[in-house]
């Protein structure tokens, strides 16, 4: 008989509402954003803001955006991260003791939650932990909110057992390759006639002003995988998508950028989301459906969304390396 697991590695993603109702909605958004990581405004100016006005009006206008996305049982986000976190889990036992590894996924906001699935995993035997958000780009908005919410799990742990944690993938060799080979099998589309649009996440520019590597992470990824496609400054461009709230976020937007495009004779456009490891919210119903209309209503001819790595063998492979590779660095293999 096989020892029990002792590594746990746990992938980290953002979070989704329980179902597409109102009131799951409005959980999950009131957990998400009272996290001062995600909104850093004043407590005393903010948190009237969200309790009195956003949480009384906007969960009624995501319905209907999250039942256009909602899988059979639910969300992509949640169904996927845990579709390749069993795959990932095959994959490191066929590179490692078979064993003696337990791939679990959880969420910083919403359930599973990571204190939920390390609880769960340590009754299987799990002494050690490596912890991976699924977020290649860091950002203290998402990375580091995941280390809060580690910390938040063991801060009343007697003992807190031998835990590693990756920061960030963004210039991975592996990551690149992965989003490169995504890229090439929409070759056919990918034409000298074609613009690819690399669409990241957006953060306030106030964060960045504060020294958030996050958009200089970004376009480093933009680079290295135009670089690799073999693409020209003029036949990719990066902009920033879902922008919150009143404030600055970083520029271009994505949005204007798409309505900008036909104007400059762009009529065929590319997008991937390289920031986001699975399909969400923000790529299925922003980008594939509301920004499509947006690029095509403003005289675009032809767009195409490129999928997110998801549960592919391209993404399980990334994750198998990222782990393999912090775990015993090569200079310690030789």
């Amino acid at each position: 008989m096989a020892d029990k697991p002792k590594l746990g590695v746990i992938l980290l993603n953002l979070g989704t509402p329980d179902e597409p109702s109102t009131g799951a909605i409005r959980r999950y958004l009131a957990e998400f954003l009272s996290d001062p990581r995600v909104v850093n405004l004043p407590r005393w100016l903010w948190l009237p803001i969200l309790y009195l006005i956003i949480l009384n009006t906007r969960p009624a206008k995501l319905v209907a955006k999250y039942e256009s996305i909602w899988g059979r049982k639910e969300a992509p986000l949640r169904a996927i991260s845990e579709a390749l976190a069993r795959r990932s889990e095959t994959e490191l036992e066929n590179q490692l003791n078979p064993g003696q590894v337990i791939v679990r996924s959880a969420m910083t906001y919403g359930s599973p939650s990571v204190e939920e699935v390390v609880n769960h995993i340590e009754k299987l035997g799990v002494e050690h932990y490596l912890f991976l958000p699924l977020f290649p780009q860091y950002s203290s908005a998402t990375v580091g909110a995941c280390l809060d919410s580690i910390a938040r799990t063991f801060k009343n742990s007697v003992t807190i057992p031998p835990s590693r944690f990756i920061s960030g993938y963004h210039d991975k060799d592996s990551y690149i390759d992965a989003l490169t080979k995504s890229i090439e099998r929409s070759r056919s589309f990918l034409n000298e006639n074609t613009l690819l649009l690399f669409s990241f996440h957006g953060i306030p520019e106030s964060q960045a002003a504060a020294g958030d590597p996050y958009a200089e992470q970004c376009q480093r990824t933009a680079k290295l995988v135009a670089h690799k496609l073999g693409l020209n400054e003029h036949q990719w461009r990066l902009s920033y998508q879902s922008r919150f709230g009143p404030t600055p976020w970083l520029k271009p937007y994505t949005d204007k950028t798409l309505a900008s495009l036909p104007k400059e004779g762009i009529t065929r456009v590319l997008v991937i989301c390289p920031g986001f490891a699975t399909e969400c919210l923000e790529t299925l119903e922003e980008i594939k459906m509301l920004n499509r209309d947006i690029f095509l209503e403003a005289g675009g001819k032809a767009f195409k969304y490129t999928k997110a790595l998801n549960a592919t063998m391209g993404h399980v492979n990334l994750i198998t390396d990222l782990v393999i590779n912090h775990l015993y660095p090569i200079e310690q293999r030789r």
